[in-house]
């Protein structure tokens, strides 16, 4: 941004400034305003600053916008929030927003005008969810009301001001979305919709920002629609439609006296006595995952899930890891526990394009010689930059009743 843009910038956002806080005063001694009252009150600020210097239309209608979304949505955040382009906002302290924007990253030309307007923010997101942060709990997740995700940290953790990462959620991805993105090849994905038809246990693997819960989201539109199906997630973000017999349930934390936390191996155990077809669990992250791997054990087959892995190997050691955060059992005992319950790992990766990809779907079949089986059945050629087959499924009984 040149001198001259900085500069026009800046008093765009003083004039701003001054007049919310003159509609700030004559709000002082309302209990409760309309949104038409609300934007009355802004225009007649905008008319009286109109005769003290020239406002053309569209900086008038810029203010209006503006100041309404301080009042009643999330301030300047707010355009970033209805720009479509824009995929991810990063605010490292009141005086830098960066955004991500058609792949690129870039430093946003507005800021806060002050830290307290973006503790305000922060609260009120954080309050719509039932969560708290504040100097005693740094830290914390929380959603908007559109399901995007947003990530907080605040001082002493974060130095210098107040963190905040949002990543925006698009409309659902379709399968057919991702095979146009080349994300999956056609052959691959009619055989996972076979799979997830007939009850087959899948558990999604990929490192971070890798496309798991738009993954999961796609695969989940394979559940027929006549079943029961129960999502557990810490912060919700599946966006299943087509199910009727839907129940969605979210993970709370402890309030400040430390009491009031509903954990995710809680909400697995009180699924197991809600009659439901199959689970889908968002996120496992530690204890919970054997919860998961005895419920998809128990006479719950179909079941859907995702974690953070480099690679399905790794991904199966890092379950194995988890595991033991929740239980003190015998590897052997864990690493069966893992064969019986898991039926198929699909791994997904970011490439340095920045694209998304399936880079491999693997069979998990049996444990032998202290080790989980593992078959190969797709891997993504990076020579040919395509998903290739490259096994057979070898566990069919199942498939079978699909395939007649």
């Amino acid at each position: 941004m040149s001198d001259g843009q900085m500069h026009l910038a800046g008093k765009r956002e003083g004039i701003r400034g001054e007049l919310r806080r003159n509609v700030l005063g004559q709000l002082k001694d309302q209990i409760y305003l309309e949104d038409e009252q609300l934007y009355d009150q802004i225009d007649a600020a905008i008319r009286q600053k109109g005769r003290e210097v020239y406002l053309p239309l569209k900086e008038r209608l810029w203010l209006r916008n503006s100041l309404y979304d301080s009042f009643r949505r999330l301030d300047i955040l707010q355009e970033l929030l209805d720009d479509k382009e824009v995929t991810e906002i990063m605010i490292n302290g009141a005086g830098k927003i960066f955004i991500e924007k058609k792949g690129k990253m870039l430093l946003w030309n507005r800021r806060f005008e002050k830290t307290e307007q973006l503790e305000d923010i922060i609260q009120q997101i954080v309050g719509k969810v039932n969560r708290i942060v504040n100097v005693s709990s740094p830290i914390a997740d929380a959603r908007l009301e559109d399901g995007s995700r947003v990530h907080i940290v605040l001082p002493p953790v974060a130095l210098d001001g107040p963190v905040v990462t949002i990543r925006k959620f698009p409309e659902p991805v379709t399968i057919e979305k991702l095979i146009r993105f080349q994300a999956i090849t056609e052959e691959a994905a009619a055989f996972l919709e076979k799979l997830v038809e007939a009850r087959y246990n899948i558990f999604v693997s990929g490192g971070t920002n890798s496309g798991k819960t738009t993954f999961l989201n796609a695969l989940s539109s394979f559940i027929p629609e006549q079943e029961r199906v129960i999502t557990i997630e810490d912060s919700a973000e599946l966006q299943i439609r087509h199910v009727p017999n839907l129940v969605r349930m979210e993970t709370r934390n402890a309030n400040t006296e430390g009491e009031g936390e509903i954990t995710i191996s809680q909400l697995i155990k009180a699924f197991l006595r809600m009659n439901p077809s199959r689970i889908i669990v968002g996120e496992v992250r530690g204890g919970e995952a054997l919860d998961m791997l005895q419920a998809m054990n128990t006479g719950h087959p179909g079941s859907l899930s995702t974690g953070h892995g480099n690679s399905p190997q790794d991904m199966l050691s890092r379950l194995e890891t988890m595991v033991l955060m929740g239980a003190d059992l015998p590897l052997d005992a864990i690493r069966s526990q893992i064969a019986s319950a898991l039926d198929i790992m699909v791994h997904l990766g970011r490439l340095k394009d920045g694209s998304r990809k399936v880079l491999s779907i693997v069979e998990i079949g049996g444990y032998e010689n202290g080790k989980v089986g593992q078959e190969v059945l797709f891997f993504y050629d990076r020579k040919e930059k395509r998903l290739k087959k490259c096994g057979e499924l070898k566990a069919r009984d199942k498939l079978a009743d699909v395939c007649g």
